[in-house]
Parts: structure tokens; C-alpha cells; sequence
């Protein structure tokens, strides 16, 4: 029996359990294997990668006036649950060592779900338009991007917001890094990349980036920065250790969405107007310090 004692071991799963050191396996042809159909105006999707279980923040959808969350089986690719939340409700993150499940709500809140009884366990008021949200499982500690130019972060043990930083215009995309506990912020009318100490909850550094950068993503075993610009058809690389733009990639039209695989490398990129998915792949070197973790104690 799989038995996880905390979130070194979960992130274990995800990238430093032998996946980053395994030797490539043949290539495939990736197909449609499924389509599940779930609420109205599907917005964020986030993962349990123990169970495999799938929750998808829906903008509309009974039994809610407001919005809900689909529950999907890995197993079966079917919806087991829908789950009503709050008004508006854009991204979603998962926690893999609690199980619990955040929901940002454009309508100023958080719902919080419990991945084992599929229930809102609590409602954590923020301010409005809330549009993204990350957590760091080392810590607990929640994310929230707000349209009126602020992060809310939040203790995972109390539910409370414990400080509130502000970044650049209008942000929309959060990534947060369990490893050096550096938070990025994507603000898209800035056309910057806000860095922030999760030590401090201070802006360390602001990086300019495309235009329009909406969404951020983060490989942990490397350290790099995923940003796709919108307005750009880019993807701005930068590197976690300086700071430092590093690469600019050419992508599709219109990117939006953006997610890496830390066993790999390979990081997705969702084109808009395109249509399509790009690809940007690389072997991932790993950092001394990042193949063996240390657990924090400091839950907040």
C-alpha cells in the first residue's frame, strides 16, 4: 500500500521518484482517448495525481446558480460528482498533501474542497475578481491573483489572509516553485513577471516579458520559469537561480495557457487562435539542491 508521509514524497511522484533519470520512452502519437462533458464554460482543470482524480471549474452548470466543479474519474473518464461553489469560478489548484482542492471565484472568494469527501469544506472571502490561484504543498500557503492588481495569500491551516502583496496591472496567471518557495505572478497589462519571496511575501524582482503574458508555469527540478505573452505568440523563458530572461520561443497564435512536466521537461503550450498545442522540448539538468528536497516544518 502507497503511503505518502508528506510532500517530499508527493513531489516525488510527480518528478524526482526516478522520472527525471529514466531513459526516454519511444515515442507515440498522441490521440483523443475521451470527451467528457461537464458543466457550461469549463475555465481550469487541476489534478490529483495519486488518486487521478480530475476537477474542472465550470463558469455555469446545475445544480448551482453560480458555478460548479465537475469531478472526473481517471479511472472510468467519467463525471462522479458535481460540486457547487461560488460565482465565477476561473482557475482551480490541488494540494497534494492535504487532497484539498482551491477554486478561485471571480466573485471574490475561494471555495475550498475536500478531495476525499467531495464537499466545500470551507469559503474563504478574498475581495473581487479573483482570477487565479496556486498553492505550495510544502507549505499550505495559497496564492490568490486578483484583478485589481494584488496577490491574497492565504494560510492552508487557517484559511485566513495573512498578507496582501501588490504587483503589476491586471495579473492573471500564478505558479509557485515547492522548492525555493518563489511565487510568479504574470501581470498582463504590465508585460511583466512579478517575483515573489514566499519567506517575505515581499516583491523581490519584476522581469519584463511579451506582451500580454497570461499564464506561468514552473518545472521545480530545474528551476525555470514558463511565460506565455498572448499578444506575442511567445513563450519568455527565465531562469529561477537569476532571475534573468534567458530565451524567447516562438509558439503559436494567441497562447494562454502553458504547463511543464517536471519528469521530462517538455513544456505545452495551449494556442488560442491557433488552435493547437506547442511543444518546447529539452533534456531537464537537475540541480544539486534539487534532488533531495528538505521538508519544511513551517506550515502556515
Amino acid at each position: 500500500m502507497l503511503r505518502l508521509t508528506g510532500w517530499p514524497a508527493v513531489l516525488g511522484l510527480l518528478a524526482w521518484a526516478g522520472a527525471v533519470l529514466a531513459p526516454a520512452a519511444a515515442a507515440v502519437t498522441p490521440v483523443v482517448t475521451a470527451t467528457i462533458h461537464v458543466g457550461d464554460d469549463p475555465q481550469g482543470v487541476a489534478v490529483n495525481p495519486v488518486t487521478g482524480t480530475v476537477y474542472v471549474s465550470n463558469l455555469l452548470g446545475a445544480p448551482s446558480p453560480n458555478g460548479t466543479v465537475s469531478v472526473i474519474s481517471g479511472k472510468t473518464d467519467t463525471v462522479t460528482a458535481t460540486i457547487p461553489v461560488g460565482s465565477d469560478p476561473q482557475q482551480a489548484a490541488f494540494n497534494p498533501v492535504t487532497g484539498s482542492i482551491y477554486v478561485a471565484n471571480g466573485g471574490g472568494t475561494i471555495s475550498v474542497l475536500s478531495g476525499r469527501t467531495g464537499k466545500v469544506t470551507a469559503t474563504i472571502h478574498v475581495g473581487f475578481s479573483s482570477l487565479a490561484v496556486a498553492v505550495n504543498p510544502r507549505t499550505g500557503t495559497v496564492y490568490v491573483v486578483k484583478g485589481s492588481g494584488t496577490v491574497s495569500v492565504l494560510s492552508g491551516r487557517t484559511g485566513k489572509v495573512i498578507a496582501t502583496i501588490h504587483v503589476g496591472v491586471l495579473p492573471e496567471g500564478v505558479a509557485v516553485n515547492p522548492v525555493t518557495g518563489t511565487v510568479y505572478v504574470a501581470n498582463a497589462r504590465s508585460d511583466t513577471v512579478s517575483v515573489i519571496s514566499g519567506k517575505t511575501d515581499t516583491v523581490t524582482a519584476t522581469i519584463h516579458v511579451g506582451s500580454n503574458p497570461l499564464a506561468v508555469a514552473v518545472n521545480p527540478a530545474a528551476g525555470t520559469v514558463y511565460v506565455a505573452n498572448f499578444l506575442s505568440g511567445t513563450v519568455s523563458v527565465i531562469s529561477g537561480k537569476t532571475g534573468k530572461l534567458i530565451a524567447t520561443v516562438r509558439v503559436g497564435s494567441q497562447p494562454d495557457g502553458v504547463a511543464v512536466n517536471p519528469g521530462t521537461g517538455a513544456v505545452y503550450v495551449a494556442n488560442s487562435n491557433s488552435n493547437t498545442v506547442s511543444v518546447i522540448g529539452g533534456p531537464v539538468r537537475l540541480r544539486p539542491d534539487a534532488r533531495r528536497p528538505s521538508p519544511s516544518t513551517t506550515a502556515r
